[in-house]
């Protein structure tokens, strides 16, 4: 076994320390990548009275697709392809989600609406069942249980106030659902595609949605339908710096979220990724959204644990990637 002498004469692994070095900077990259991510749903917050959220995808993706582009090209897929339905099927609800997630955003705030997408583990583990005959331990079943005993703690006392909350945090919940099915599709593909162009099917769609959904927009808006449909609105200069650091916050998210799973088992990385309810808490409370009361702070708290306790099964699912 390799050693060598530290400045105390005491011998020292060098696997062990380089297997910690390299765990420590999974976690690192993890937070940033949770820290871009939350600075994503920020910049949305701080957007939402200029800019709708339709058309904040199309930037998202307009920022991110020239990198993935380039990265193709310097590098060229290596793939067996054969699942262009699912590859496009990625790419549609990927986006579809985002729609859900950049909407409860600009309607419900931060830690809600990021509360509602990180609890897509409860929704995708019950989707694997069915999808690839996976079957759940007993404590896998209770995560599931205790993940939406979470979510109806957040999702019923936010419906009291009026019609439009319950729009708002119906589609926030729909999130979870759509993020779930999206990252069920990259399980059945990862064994066919190119991950770069797995990422890239979900941002070209993330551009053609947009532009189709504000055509539509242009000539039959009907505001009942604003999560789907919107017209098209000149950015104004002062918003173009908040629309760059979006989507530059994307980009970077997804770089560190990629090198996070290089250096870090997926169990302590998926974990780590729930940082990104705290992140998005406290930039809530920045832009001053309101304090979630006490059920809500609950709720949240039980989607967290419901997220780590399947984190750590034997094959825990993936990370959103907003």
């Amino acid at each position: 076994m390799t050693k060598v002498l530290a400045s105390n004469n005491n011998p020292i692994n060098v696997d062990e320390h380089s297997e910690q070095v390299d765990a420590n900077a999974g976690i690192i990259y993890m937070l940033i990548a949770s820290f871009c991510f939350a600075l994503t749903g920020a910049c949305t917050r701080i957007l939402r009275n200029d800019i709708g959220p339709i058309e904040l995808v199309l930037f998202r993706n307009l920022v991110g697709i020239p990198f993935i582009i380039y990265a193709l090209y310097r590098i060229p897929a290596v793939q067996k392809g054969g699942k262009i339905a699912l590859l496009i099927f990625r790419g549609v609800i990927g986006t579809i989600a985002l729609y859900a997630f950049f909407y409860s955003i600009s309607k419900i705030g931060l830690a809600v609406a990021i509360t509602y997408q990180q609890s897509y583990p409860v929704f995708l583990a019950i989707m694997s069942i069915f999808a690839f005959g996976e079957k759940l331990e007993p404590k896998e079943w209770l995560a599931v249980l205790v993940g939406f005993a979470g979510i109806c703690m957040i999702f019923f006392p936010q419906i009291s106030v009026s019609s439009l909350s319950l729009k708002s945090n119906t589609i926030g919940f729909s999130n979870a659902v759509l993020t779930g099915s999206a990252y069920l599709s990259i399980r059945g593909l990862r064994d066919y595609y190119d991950t770069k162009v797995i990422v890239f099917s979900f941002m070209a769609a993330g551009i053609v949605l947009p532009v189709i959904s504000m055509v539509i927009g242009h000539f039959f808006y009907n505001p009942d339908f604003d999560f789907i449909i919107e017209k098209w609105v000149w950015p104004q200069w002062r918003d173009l710096g908040w629309v760059l650091l979006l989507g530059i916050a994307a980009l970077f998210g997804q770089i560190y979220l990629t090198k996070a799973f290089s250096h870090q088992k997926t169990g302590i990385i998926a974990a780590v990724g729930y940082s990104n309810i705290v992140f998005s808490i406290l930039f809530g409370i920045l832009l001053s959204d309101p304090i979630p009361s006490l059920i809500t702070w609950l709720g949240i708290l039980f989607v967290i644990i419901c997220g780590l306790i399947i984190a750590f099964k034997k094959k825990p699912p993936l990370l959103p990637k907003t």
